[in-house]
């Protein structure tokens, strides 16, 4: 009998298809730190939870080939035969909580022995320390299963090295949307065995430990607002500041240095809010104040950021978006119905009422609707046009890309109209403009050193 960490033929299929899929659902796909990845032995992937299958694709995308990553996940989503038979062949298993009944708690013994199980066979698994997911991005409390886990498995081994622990932190450019950034941060191993000494005398305190280092690590791999009264407020700065701090940090701006700088800001804002409470309060009234006033000029903080380092002129980029419409043109007809169809289920069939699902139900739609669709296109262009065969793969492979110009020509040309209504407002000296533009360099400013 196969068991769930075995990598059959069928499960290595599905997976490479949809890592493929996954890499290109973004625009730019980062991964740091691989070489910390054991290439075999028990380990255990611990990433940040804030964008649900996603998360776990990217877990699945970084794991050493051949591997099988098993995972858990909350114990309702296998109510439905049929969903319990697909999590099954993913290698998903349950994890049962307090909601899900009391009587159903002893039944995760039987589910963390057979997670011990696959460390015990130097597989790998995957569990999101958090233990939940929200979309805010901050750590959470971290729950105790992943360590209960590593140390019951650890015990083959006592004092040597086995059961590693791998902090992943996980930035998303947008929870929401397709083409944006994803960066895959991977730290060094957790090795379980300097713990082990000190769990044989205190479990408690050596729980909390290495609960403590694990936490200490997601915090410098991922980026921690970590604030419960200013969030709002950190976020607008991260967004409004990051230019001026990549700047004042001598760094070139790549997606990679981007994401350095906004920790660098969320750590002084975590800073301020602790050391300097007067100033943080300064600094969410000049927030407040800016988003009102940005809504009264109906232009976005970012768009603002953008211009201040816009280089080339508004008459060139007019021509140039002229002159790549046509690939625009052909990367939207050709992409309409496959890329539409998943957000129309996803907003009047399915309706989540949670945001961080959007993603992860267009991903999966999309596995099916574009590759069909594709396929039904290059079938009616050949059947049309009686082109030769090799023309007709060329249109097959060439739809993707075309895809992916539209979507850049359409963020672009969305930018370059609020730019010329940027430039309007200043050339009329609107005072909503000016006045938008002093409290942003005054926000600046306060974070700046």
């Amino acid at each position: 009998m196969s068991k769930i960490y075995d990598f059959t033929f069928s499960f290595r299929l599905v997976k490479n298809y949809m890592v493929f899929c996954f890499k290109r659902f973004y625009g730019a796909y980062v991964v740091l730190g691989k070489e910390n990845i054991p290439a075999e032995g028990p380990i255990i992937f611990a990433p940040n939870h804030t964008n649900a299958l996603m998360d776990a694709l990217a877990v699945h995308a970084i794991a050493p080939k051949n591997t099988a990553v098993i995972f858990l996940a909350r114990a309702d989503l296998f109510q439905n035969k049929t969903a319990a038979k697909y999590l099954q062949f993913a290698k998903i298993m349950p994890a049962f909580r307090m909601r899900d009944g009391m009587e159903n708690l002893g039944r995760n013994n039987e589910v963390f022995d057979r997670c011990v199980e696959v460390l015990d066979n130097n597989k790998a698994l995957g569990i999101m320390p958090e233990g939940n997911q929200e979309i805010e991005r901050k750590l959470r409390p971290l729950v105790k299963g992943i360590f209960r886990i590593a140390f019951a498995a650890q015990q083959k081994y006592r004092s040597e090295p086995g059961v590693k622990i791998i902090p992943v932190g996980i930035d998303y450019g947008s929870i929401v949307k397709a083409n944006k950034h994803i960066i895959i941060n991977i730290g060094k191993p957790i090795e379980v065995s300097e713990y082990m000494n000190a769990y044989a005398d205190n479990a408690v305190d050596a729980t909390n430990e290495i609960r403590d280092r694990l936490r200490n690590e997601l915090g410098n791999l991922s980026l921690d607002l970590a604030s419960e009264k200013y969030y709002d407020c950190f976020e607008m700065v991260l967004e409004l500041a990051n230019r001026a701090v990549l700047e004042e940090l001598q760094l070139l701006d790549t997606t990679v240095s981007r994401f350095v700088t906004r920790q660098t800001i969320a750590e002084r804002l975590v800073n301020m809010e602790k050391n300097a409470p007067e100033e943080m309060q300064k600094l969410e009234k000049l927030c407040l104040e800016y988003t009102a006033a940005l809504k009264k000029i109906n232009i976005k903080s970012k768009v603002l950021d953008d211009i201040q380092w816009r280089k080339s002129s508004l008459l060139a980029e007019c021509g140039l978006l002229l002159a790549t419409s046509p690939l625009f043109a052909a990367g939207f007809l050709l992409n309409f119905l496959p890329f539409f169809i998943p957000v129309f289920i996803r907003k009047y069939i399915i309706k989540p009422e949670f945001t961080g699902f959007i993603s992860s139900l267009q991903y999966a739609l999309g596995l099916i609707t574009f590759p069909v669709f594709y396929i039904l296109q290059s079938v009616l262009f050949f059947s049309l046009t009686d082109v030769p065969l090799w023309k007709d793969l060329l249109f097959l492979f060439i739809q993707y890309p075309l895809l992916k110009c539209a979507l850049t020509w359409y963020n672009w040309g969305r930018k370059y109209l609020i730019n010329l209504r940027y430039e309007f407002l200043k050339q009329i000296k609107s005072s909503k403009l000016v006045a938008a533009m002093k409290l942003r360099e005054q926000i600046i400013r306060m974070i700046s050193l």
